[in-house]
This record gives C-alpha cells, structure tokens and sequence, in this order.
C-alpha cells in the first residue's frame, strides 16, 4: 500500500493554507520548524491557531515575516535559499521545481520573453512564500507521502484586486500555471474573488495529480483561509491514508515510457536531467550504453511516468538535452504493494519500506537519505549502517 494524500480544494489553495492543512493533519510543528531551519534565512515565525471557517473547525497559519515584512524576492533569490539550504535532495528538487512552475506562470502573464527568467523583475512573493512552498514539500515527507492527488482547481467568480489594478479572481498567473500542466479546473461558480493562488496551482499541480484514490484513511486536516465566505467554508481539506491496490497485489497500472537515443552530449547534463524529471514525478529514470549510426557510442535516456506527466517531461527533455527526437509507448507495470514505517535501531529512527505479497511483507529496505544521514553523522561505513537497520527491521516480516 502507498501512502497518499488527498486535497479537497473546499474552498480553493494557497501556500499557508495548504501548509495549515498538514498541521492540521497530524504534522508535528516543531519537526517542520527543524525542516525550515535548514534554510539559510531567519526572521520569520509560524503562527498556528485553531479557529472555524462555517462549520468546519481546522487550522489557520500566520508567517509572521517581522523586519522582513514587505521585502520582495525574484525566482533567483528562492533559488539560491533552496541551494543553498540544507534540505536533503529531494525536498530540494521539488521546491525548486514548484519556483520553477510559479516563475513560468508569472512570465507567461507578464508576456515576458523565455530568457528573462532570470530576470530581477521577475517578482515571485516574499518571504512567506518560500516558508510555504519548502514548508508543504518538506511536510508532505515528514508524513511519508508518497502520492498526492487532488480535486480540481476551482477558478472562483468576478474580480480581485491587485497592486496591478483589477484582475479577475483566477489571475493571470495562476491560469497560466494550471494551463502549464493541463490541469482540470471549475467554471466559476457562486464564490466571489480569489480562490486558488499562484503559489497554491503551483504546489497543487507539481505535487498531486488530479485522480480520486480510494484511501484507507488514517488522518483528516482542515487548513484555513483568512476570509469568512458566505455559504461556503473558506478551506482546504487534507486526507492521508493507505491507497490499497485494487484487484489484487499487483494490479497492471497504466504507464508512458519516454526513450531517446543521445551521443552529443556532455555526461554531466545526464544526471541534471535525471534530477529534474525524477523531481517532476516521473516513476524511473535511466541510463543504457548503446551504439548508433557509424558505430558512435551513446546513451539511451529512458523515462517511466504517470501519462499525465508525458508534455511536460517531453518538453523539459527537449529544453536540456541536445536530442531532436523522443519515442513514447504505452506500457503497463505490476506494482507490489508497500508502506513505509519508522523502525527504532541502535542508531535512532529510521524510516523503512516493507515490501507485501499476498498479504504478507516480504522484504524491508531501509531509507538510504536516512541511512547516509547516519553514516555521515557516525563516521559508519553507508553498507554497514543499511544492513545493521535491515537486520534490526526483519522483525516487520512475516514470521519473523
């Protein structure tokens, strides 16, 4: 079974209500200060407090900013912070990867060309933006999520205002980001104004898909906007629990595998791309040695993902390798189902995913960013420290 998350956009997104909503959920508030505190900046505070939006009681998340208060950063300053921070890899990646959504959003409604990314105009928020985003990607970990879906975005009804001047209540930006992932959205309906953020699509729609799991549900968050709406609570709503494969162990789940052959290309750029694609959501990515045309060596780059994935993994494939084509099939994988667990060793705990087969576990392996996380704090050899925690976790398999 997988662990998954699942948001209901009751009353639309935006970064600290999706970060509220994990709170809500169970997500242990000073284990996600430790998560922040990685971050090369200081100065800002979280500030939860329960309250009620209608009749739904949840969690309302205050950034208090301080002497930072009205600062503006570009997507080169979130970047950097990212960089720079000490956030493992992972997080990494995918905050770098919603900036990077939110930034090609912003340009798209500003009409900017494609090369002023970079650019110092290229306003994306301030600080609080960067505590949400790092924030749910970081929280959705902490949770061991390992899929998140969602429900449409609601577009909302009329105007809003901005420092531009009146726009309507799905901005610019935020249709640009869904338009970006062909991402499924609601009519307006009877809500007024803003419902779904910039930073709210560009989380929703780098994190989650947009399927309905069946779950078995474990906990149940609510995280609160600042608004009061009439007849409609102003909140997202968070579901974590096992999705269990249907129709068996191992049913055949519906893929797309992307290949293209490369023999021009720099052996660095390989693994920038595996990086970015892996961060996107593709399921698996490699490399093979093959020989082309005129007996050239090169490299078959492979991709496996989820079909919704496939225009934009294309798109980056063409943006940062030197290939001039890609193939695409269709394929199907049998899937077994697994869940991760926190085991108590001699090192402290590690998290550990145990692998089933017809109702029983069979396998354990534990996490390697914990595992290497202790070989470099114990001076350990990385081996000795993953078979120590296999060893220590065999008590999880059936009969053990």
């Amino acid at each position: 079974m997988v662990k998954t998350a699942f948001l209901n956009l009751i009353g639309g997104a935006s970064g600290d209500m999706l970060l509220a909503a994990l709170l809500d959920a169970g997500l242990p508030l000073a284990a996600l200060q430790a998560e922040l505190a990685k971050l090369p900046v200081s100065g800002f505070e979280l500030i939860p407090s329960h309250a009620q939006r209608g009749g739904v009681h949840g969690t309302h998340l205050k950034v208090e900013l301080g002497e930072l208060k009205g600062e503006k950063m570009t997507w080169r300053d979130f970047r950097r912070l990212v960089q720079e921070s000490g956030l493992d890899g992972v997080v990494k990646e995918r905050a770098l990867t919603v900036f990077k959504n939110l930034a090609e959003g912003e340009r798209v409604a500003h009409k900017d060309s494609a090369d002023n990314l970079d650019a110092e105009l290229c306003e994306l928020g301030s600080l609080d933006t960067l505590v949400d985003v790092v924030g749910v990607v970081a929280g959705f970990r902490l949770l061991g999520v390992e899929r998140v879906s969602a429900t449409p975005l609601p577009s909302g009804s009329g105007t809003m205002r901005s420092e531009h001047g009146p726009l309507p209540a799905m901005g610019p930006a935020t249709a640009a980001i869904a338009a970006r992932a062909n991402a499924p959205v609601l009519a307006p309906g009877d809500v007024r104004g803003e419902m779904v953020t910039p930073t709210g699509a560009a989380l929703v729609t780098t994190l989650a898909d947009f399927n309905r799991p069946t779950l078995r549900l474990e906990r149940v968050g609510y995280g609160l906007g600042t608004r009061e709406l009439p007849n409609h609570p102003n909140v997202v709503g968070l579901w974590v629990g096992e999705k269990a494969p249907s129709g068996g162990d191992a049913p055949a789940r519906p893929i797309t595998l992307l290949e293209t052959n490369i023999d021009d290309m720099s052996p660095q750029v390989f693994g920038y791309v595996q990086e970015r694609l892996l961060a996107m959501g593709a399921l698996d990515v490699w490399f093979s040695a093959i020989q082309m045309k005129k007996n050239r060596p090169a490299t078959l780059l492979s991709v496996m993902l989820p079909a919704a994935l496939e225009a934009r993994a294309v798109e980056l494939i063409f943006k940062e390798t030197s290939t001039l084509g890609v193939r695409t099939r269709p394929i199907t994988r049998h899937e077994a189902p697994r869940e991760s667990v926190t085991v108590e060793t001699n090192y402290g705990p590690v998290s550990v995913k145990v692998k089933q087969w017809n109702g029983k576990a069979v396998a354990v392996a534990p996490e390697y960013e914990d595992c290497r996380a202790i070989a470099e704090r114990t001076g350990v050899p990385l081996q000795t420290v993953m078979e120590a925690v296999r060893r220590e976790a065999a008590h999880l398999l059936t009969g053990g």
